[in-house]
């Protein structure tokens, strides 16, 4: 890995970031706010949130086992995948390198920032090969963006051919790990502590049913978070989301159910679509949706729509043509699912 600072953006480096009147007396005890111009009125609404997070920082440690000072908490993951690009990346001169197919945020973002986005295909087998992705890098690539679970084909990437990735490039590697918690294969994120140029996604939206609450993760180095903390806006995270992310933390109990009775869904679907006369292949899944190659995606999909059940159409999506993806529901939902399926008749 080449040095930080030689990685990052020369402004972003030596930026000085916002002071919030909350930062500047940390570490004391205070009980008469008269410093942010907030209305005294309407508690506990009427004052600012932490703008650190870190009572919900220490129950992401105890969940994660990641130590508070190598967590950073953003709006969604889309401000997780975004924060890279402003941090590491110069408009019009860098580029990134991700595999292909893939989520759609990191060209999304790359578009913004004015970042050239090179993709690479997977195999047929929706499989990368480290060396492929590798010379795809140029003295330019700041960022590798690596999806495993991958989204849309449900499938982990192999493990070793990402560690691969993480050895032999000098610039940062992002590994999106929003579906690990379905997943057989370990989450990379015990890599962190001899991986500097690791950063590790995660989020709430999955696995802890609290996509509305809008509360992503990400785990790097101390020296990235403090970046990521530098370039972020004060309040990012707001006092609502931070309150019912202690609730949801509290309960990994509960999670654990729900992970598990979906993942018996998940079997129980996907062994129902392969018996589908309309449907050619499924895709092995690690997450809580499964890819299936249908005898004519767009055709089912529109069908699907008018009986108010809806999926995703992938077909545009390189290496997905006629494909669906399926999201695993409830088992009322799975069940009416199949049962519009079963009764589907092709043109």
């Amino acid at each position: 890995m080449r040095p930080l600072e030689q990685l990052t953006r020369p402004n972003i480096w030596s930026l000085a970031p916002y002071s919030s009147a909350r930062n500047e007396y940390s570490g004391k005890v205070a009980h008469v706010f008269l410093d942010a111009n907030e209305n005294p009125y309407n508690a506990p609404l009427n004052r600012y949130p932490d703008p650190l997070q870190l009572e919900v920082k220490k129950a992401v440690s105890n969940v994660k086992g990641i130590p508070v000072e190598n967590i950073f908490l953003g709006n969604g993951s889309d401000e997780a995948i975004d924060l890279p690009y402003r941090c590491f990346c110069r408009p019009g001169i860098d580029n990134v390198v991700a595999i292909e197919p893939t989520y759609g945020m990191y060209k999304v973002c790359a578009d913004i920032n004015d970042v050239e986005y090179r993709p690479v295909l997977l195999d047929e087998h929706f499989q990368m090969k480290a060396d492929t992705l590798l010379a795809a890098c140029d003295e330019n690539t700041k960022l590798v963006w690596i999806c495993s679970p991958n989204n849309p084909t449900g499938n982990s990437i192999d493990r070793q051919e990402i560690i691969r990735v993480i050895e032999g490039f000098e610039g940062i590697v992002i590994v999106d790990e929003a579906y690990i918690d379905f997943a057989r294969q370990a989450s990379l994120r015990t890599e962190l502590a001899r991986r500097p140029n690791l950063i590790v996604l995660n989020t709430m939206s999955k696995a802890w049913g609290c996509a509305a609450m809008r509360l992503g993760m990400a785990f790097a180095s101390t020296e990235i978070i403090d970046l990521f903390n530098k370039v972020k806006y004060p309040y990012n995270v707001n006092l609502l989301t931070q309150q019912k992310a202690l609730e949801a933390l509290s309960d990994k109990f509960a999670v654990e159910k729900w992970i598990n009775m979906l993942l018996q869904e998940r079997g129980r679907l996907i062994e129902a679509f392969r018996l589908l006369p309309i449907c050619e292949q499924v895709y092995p899944s690690d997450a809580n949706f499964f890819l299936a190659r249908m005898t004519d995606a767009q055709a089912i999909y529109d069908y699907l729509v008018e009986r108010g059940i809806i999926v995703r159409n992938r077909t545009r999506v390189q290496l997905c043509h006629n494909c669906l993806r399926i999201t695993i529901g409830t088992r009322t939902e799975n069940s009416e699912l199949m049962s519009a399926l079963r009764q589907y008749q092709p043109v």
